[in-house]
């Protein structure tokens, strides 16, 4: 996510009045509606840096709610391998699927700045059915989450209620991260720069580092977006300095290399 996962929609209206008709007299734009959705291609789930897919591609949609007060909710879901492909979990039953759950309320405020507070469950269905192994929990994460926004640039601090995707006694793990989004005037690119940093909290954790595994690691991306009339084509090139005893899967994939990812997203 994100693994940040939200996905927010824009409606221009272009209207156009004869020269001699009054600005009052234009009709208001439609506003935007309450209900969307959304579904994308990408070449490679990249979540906080970190290949969800083992470096293969991946199907994503979901719905989303907005009311006019700021109040948002929705659900969102990707195709996964990452529990399936994890040395830890062999012989386990693990899901394909991640399921996000998520609510929230954002709004702006002083002209520029904007904020954004709300909850975020991770859940993984019929993850993880065998015993599990020493250290390691259900997959299934909840945060709760706080963005300050200026213009362009937003920060996000996300903290974890409980265990963190895999790792047992992580509460207080946290992710923060800078994102700039750069809407190029009239050309319908955007320009995408991210910077996070994933701290992992607890003695599982503290013993992961003993052990020279740590699960404590920073991402980075560079991205760009362009808009054909609705399919949003993105590119972005994204690198970690995790831990390659720690993210490397059970097929000797390192899942936090540097990798160029190509996406496609259709909003409705």
């Amino acid at each position: 996510m994100l693994h940040s996962k939200l996905l927010n929609t824009l409606i221009l209206a272009a209207l156009v009045a004869p020269g001699i008709a009054m600005a009052e007299d234009a009709p208001a734009a439609a506003p935007a509606p309450a209900f969307t959705s959304n579904v994308a291609l990408v070449s490679d789930y990249l979540y906080r840096g970190i290949s969800q897919t083992g470096g293969k591609p991946a199907i994503q949609g979901g719905f989303d709610y907005a009311h006019t007060s700021g109040f948002y909710a929705g659900v969102w879901g990707s195709s996964i391998s990452w529990l399936t492909d994890s040395p830890a979990v062999t012989g386990a039953t693990s899901s394909q699927l991640e399921l996000d759950t998520y609510l929230g309320f954002k709004n702006s405020f002083a002209e520029d700045f904007s904020y954004d507070v709300g909850y975020l469950r991770y859940n993984y269905p019929a993850s993880y059915t065998a015993t599990l192994p020493a250290g390691a929990a259900k997959a299934d994460t909840d945060e709760i989450y706080g963005a300050l926004g200026y213009k362009f640039v937003t920060a996000k601090y996300s903290y974890s209620l409980g265990n963190v995707f895999g790792i047992d006694k992580s509460k207080g793990t946290t992710y923060l991260d800078v994102t700039a989004t750069y809407p190029v005037a009239d050309s319908g690119f955007t320009l995408i720069a991210h910077a996070g940093k994933q701290t992992y909290k607890g003695s599982v954790a503290d013993g992961l580092v003993a052990a020279n595994s740590t699960p404590t690691y920073s991402d980075y991306k560079l991205g760009v977006t362009k808009d054909f009339g609705g399919f949003v084509f993105g590119l972005a090139y994204s690198n970690t300095n995790a831990n390659k005893t720690q993210y490397t899967s059970g097929t000797g994939k390192f899942l936090g290399k540097n990798t160029t990812v190509l996406s496609l997203t259709r909003t409705f």
